[in-house]
């Protein structure tokens, strides 16, 4: 599905990340796990096209993603979630989830995205700044989900939530899996990415220094809780 070969961006004039490469298969869930300045984040925004693409190549499904804006690469199926969840304050969650014009090439309909987020069906009628965090990280991810995203790239969507929340994020992750869709996440929370995720990529300083399975993770928790600083 995703495949960044030997990756270097950044913005302005520093470059953030260096050589990097990894691929996420159609279907898995992939972590990007790293200290805070990693460059985490900027990986994200690098294959979504917001980050300045020093050199390297970056492919969805074998496309070359190099030279396309943002926009393109959201019609070929890229889903931006970002760690601020974008909503639109005045906007229903009704507006939220309709008004956004469909681009990508597999859109979820409405039925299907209020299954799988009930407690946006539930609020359907509310503004987007009268939702709790969880509710706002729900409808970052349905929106996305709607207009046709296929790979999600997902930044933080469990910081600052309650543990009940994030077990609820962890679901309904799960549950997009079994719809096809494809993650590759930012995520702190070892425990939680272990729930949801085949694979983790550690990145430090601007490259990926290991790539871990779960057994990996769950050998050497006390080891990685501090490498990260957690």
């Amino acid at each position: 599905m995703l495949r960044v070969d030997r990756l270097s961006a950044g913005y302005g004039e520093a470059t953030v990340l260096r050589d990097v490469s990894l691929q996420v298969a159609a279907g898995e869930v992939v972590t990007l796990c790293g200290r805070n300045g990693a460059g985490k984040t900027t990986l994200l925004r690098a294959i979504m096209g917001l980050h300045r693409q020093v050199q390297g190549r970056i492919e969805l499904l074998g496309t070359d993603l190099g030279r396309l804006p943002p926009h393109r690469r959201a019609r070929l199926g890229l889903g931006w979630v970002p760690d601020d969840r974008g909503a639109y304050a005045t906007l229903s969650v009704a507006e939220s989830l309709t008004l956004p014009p469909v681009v990508g090439p597999e859109p979820w309909p409405l039925a299907r995205v209020y299954e799988v987020f009930p407690a946006l069906y539930a609020r359907r009628g509310a503004a987007a700044n009268t939702l709790s965090g969880g509710e706002q990280q729900m409808l970052a991810l349905a929106r996305v989900l709607r207009m046709g995203a296929r790979l999600l790239l997902c930044d933080e969507p469990t910081e600052g939530l309650s543990p009940l929340l994030v077990g609820q994020i962890g679901t309904i992750l799960r549950e997009a899996r079994t719809h096809g869709v494809t993650v590759l996440l930012v995520e702190q929370n070892l425990h939680f990415a272990t729930t949801v995720a085949d694979r983790h990529y550690v990145l430090a300083e601007g490259r990926i220094v290991e790539a871990l399975d779960n057994d990996d993770v769950q050998a050497r928790e006390h080891e990685l809780l501090s490498y990260l600083g957690i």
